[in-house]
């Protein structure tokens, strides 16, 4: 059903669409399997999950066979009989996961979006649509989702079919959370260290809320020159936002401020001499390893050089002892015969 009334568009704007990494894996294989590198074509997909009034959650999704007229967009083909299908299949592995909606990845909004979600109205009342930018330009999280709402005018001409954009998420249970560490540590640059990796993440991070501070800025000024019309949800979450900053004229603020980073400074001072300290006891120990096992070989080699001129005295004792029997039989054969 699509939102006509104000308290309609109250609750849809509440709304919350939280995606798992699994989908954004799905939708991601998707797209590099089906489209070229060179090509801007967008793949769909159907989205599974919970539709659980303030908040939609998208567990699982399906790639559809799909195509458009890159000229003309409003010329695309749907499958219908393999979303059926597909569905059906689903539902037989996991009765839990309903249908609540499609994605494709845009990477932004096109003019026959209107009329695949209204396609999508014959299996739910109220499907969300949720763009997935596979190939991001920016830090951030790469997903926009939105609702199909009637907007009605004040001067009583003709409702016009629009998107309403509604906030996004990136959550992932237990199970989810353990295969993405794994897939980040197997695309981890093996040549950079570990201090060096978590310096780049913080960098993106810290760029990335660069960005929506950017945002911010330019949406405030907008509306302060009277360019934009203000909406007054954006203005509370943005005063709450603001509440939760420190009172940093306050001195008792400070010197906590103070105290805890000394106190996390002295921490890292003790461990970096701790670490030292270790270095320096494993240095130590190595070497000494490495002069016992010197002087060991140096004592087997003696020995065995020993052993050596033992046994080339003893073979030289026995040849002159051979000589001399040989020379005492000799006599004695003469004597016989004289």
């Amino acid at each position: 059903m699509v939102a006509s009334t104000s308290e309609q568009l109250t609750a849809l704007a509440g709304t919350t669409v939280v995606v798992h990494p699994l989908v954004l894996l799905s939708v991601t294989d998707h797209h590099a399997r089906t489209v070229s590198r060179a090509s801007s074509k967008r793949v769909v997909g159907v989205l599974l999950g919970q539709d659980n009034g303030k908040t939609v959650n998208v567990a699982n999704s399906f790639g559809i066979p799909f195509e458009e007229d890159e000229r003309d967009s409003k010329t695309w083909f749907l499958d219908h009989n393999y979303i059926e299908g597909m569905y059906d299949m689903f539902k037989k592995v996991n009765a839990k996961e309903r249908m609540i909606g499609w994605y494709h990845t845009g990477p932004k909004l096109r003019a026959s979006d209107q009329e695949i979600n209204d396609l999508f109205k014959r299996y739910i009342a109220k499907p969300v649509m949720v763009i997935v930018d596979v190939r991001p330009q920016a830090v951030g999280i790469p997903t926009d989702a939105y609702f199909a709402v009637e907007e009605i005018k004040d001067d009583g001409t003709e409702t016009r079919k629009t998107f309403l954009h509604v906030p996004s998420a990136i959550e992932a249970e237990e199970a989810e959370e353990i295969g993405v560490e794994h897939l980040l540590r197997d695309i981890k640059d093996s040549t950079t260290t570990t201090l060096s990796t978590r310096v780049s993440e913080q960098l993106a991070s810290l760029q990335g809320l660069q960005s929506r501070l950017r945002d911010v800025h330019k949406y405030l000024l907008d509306v302060a020159a009277g360019t934009m019309p203000v909406n007054h949800q954006i203005i509370y979450h943005l005063q709450d936002a603001l509440n939760l900053l420190p009172d940093l004229s306050n001195p008792v603020t400070t010197q906590s401020f103070a105290s805890s980073t000394n106190d996390q400074l002295l921490v890292v001072y003790l461990s970096s001499l701790l670490r030292a300290v270790i270095a320096l006891h494993a240095l130590v120990d190595n070497k000494a390893t490495i002069g016992r096992a010197e002087q060991e070989e140096g004592m087997d080699e003696k020995d065995k050089d020993k052993k050596t001129a033992n046994g080339d005295a003893k073979k030289l004792e026995d040849t002159k002892k051979d000589g001399e029997k040989g020379k005492d039989s000799n006599k004695k054969d003469i004597d016989k015969g004289l």
